[in-house]
Parts: structure tokens; C-alpha cells; sequence
């Protein structure tokens, strides 16, 4: 009975897949960097048109959309869609207003506010683009996001350059230690932007005396920036 039970596990262990320890592997990690300073080519610009009523919230409604409508028509006249600009409504809002004395609250006022963005990538466009809207009855320019459309094919390029760096420098490491690289054990890498972005306030009394000035001056100088992009890559080598 002894004998028979030995020849089960010795069977058994022979009908078991080998199981083998891996091999620790040496290896050398470096670590790069790229950047790039560009000139954005496009310009998103936040606009808002907010009207009141003391007695009417359907009143502030009709206010807010005459207004909206002659602002979007006027915005869609500045871009040009063919390059992929656009103009769309970004956020809508109806509410009562309330004011607070100790703890009672007193109806104020109606408020609706309606926000149009314009995207264009005709950046020498946008003091335009912000005077025509301030004259229309835009009652706020909050910001304006510039950007480059490139993005990807920038940083593709300059993580491909912080890749070679970090090769450049794991085959430097490797020789000084005596060794040489066989393989690529792990990569990691981002890229990321500093983007451009001007905040930009106006509010109604600059907006009457712009409309008096029949905008003599010229449009809103708008200074564009640059737009920096970084890549970062990690990467671990085996070495022999």
C-alpha cells in the first residue's frame, strides 16, 4: 500500500508543470525632460449677456434672448467655419435674486443670464470680436482660453525626444557601472501645457463709454502669449 501511494505522487509530480523562479534582472532607471515654447493659434472667448426685471422673470427672458440672438448672430458673422471656428451657448440660468436683512430674505430682482463662446483660431480677431460684443449689450467678457490646435503632434515629438534622452543617458549609466542595456523594462511618460489665459473684465460703465467713444480708439488690444509644453519620461532598463 506504501509503494502505491509513493508512485501516485511521484506521477503526480511528474505530470505537473515545472515551475521555475525567475531570474533576478539588474537594471538602471533614468529620467528626462523636454519643452517648447509656442505661439497659440486659437482663442476661446467667454461672453455673457445678463438682463433684470423687478417684476417680470418672462420679461428678463425676452430681454436676455433679443440681446443673445443679435449677439450671436453678429459673433457667427467674425468667425469663419471652414478652419473650425464656432459659436455655441455654454450655460443658461433664470433665477429670483434675493436680498437679506438680518434674517428675513427680500425678493430683489429677476436675473437670466445666457453665455456664448466663441472658439475661432483668427486670434488677430478677438479685441474685434470683444468690442462688437460689448457694443451688441454683452454685459460680461470673463476670460479668454488661448491654445494650440497641435497639441498632440507637439507633445508626441518632444516625448519622443525625453524617450531617447532617457536611453542616452540609462547607456551612459550602464557603461560607467560596467554593464551594458539588453531591454526596456517599463516607460512612463505625460506631457502637459502652462495654457495661455487672460481674464478679462468689463463692466457696464466701461461698456457706455466705449458706445460713446463709437469705438474711435480701435479694437481691444489682446496680447496672445506663449504656450509652454513639458514632457516627462521615466524609464527602467535591464542591463547584463
Amino acid at each position: 500500500m506504501k509503494k502505491i501511494l509513493l508512485g501516485a505522487v511521484l506521477v503526480g509530480l511528474l505530470a505537473a508543470p515545472a515551475v521555475f523562479a525567475e531570474t533576478e534582472r539588474g537594471f538602471v532607471t533614468s529620467t528626462a525632460t523636454a519643452n517648447k515654447e509656442l505661439a497659440p493659434d486659437t482663442v476661446e472667448i467667454s461672453i455673457a449677456v445678463v438682463t433684470y426685471d423687478n417684476k417680470s422673470m418672462q420679461k428678463a427672458t425676452l430681454e436676455n434672448k433679443e440681446l443673445s440672438d443679435k449677439l450671436y448672430n453678429a459673433m457667427k458673422g467674425l468667425i469663419t467655419p471652414a478652419n473650425g471656428d464656432w459659436v455655441k451657448t455654454s450655460d443658461f440660468s433664470a433665477q429670483p435674486v434675493y436680498s437679506y436683512s438680518g434674517n428675513k430674505r427680500n425678493f430683489d430682482k429677476y436675473e437670466v443670464s445666457n453665455r456664448i463662446i466663441v472658439h475661432t483660431k483668427s486670434i488677430d480677431k478677438a479685441g474685434d470680436i470683444i468690442d462688437k460684443a460689448i457694443t451688441l449689450g454683452a454685459t460680461n467678457i470673463d476670460n479668454l482660453n488661448f491654445t494650440l490646435s497641435s497639441y498632440e503632434k507637439e507633445c508626441d515629438a518632444l516625448l519622443t525626444q525625453a524617450t531617447q534622452k532617457t536611453r542616452t543617458r540609462a547607456e551612459l549609466l550602464a557603461k560607467a557601472a560596467g554593464t551594458a542595456i539588453t531591454g526596456t523594462k517599463s516607460i512612463s511618460a505625460s506631457c502637459n501645457t502652462s495654457g495661455v489665459s487672460q481674464r478679462v473684465m468689463y463692466n457696464m460703465m466701461a461698456k457706455a463709454s466705449m458706445a460713446d467713444a463709437e469705438m474711435a480708439v480701435g479694437s481691444t488690444p489682446i496680447e496672445t502669449g506663449v504656450i509652454k509644453l513639458y514632457a516627462n519620461v521615466n524609464a527602467s532598463y535591464f542591463v547584463k
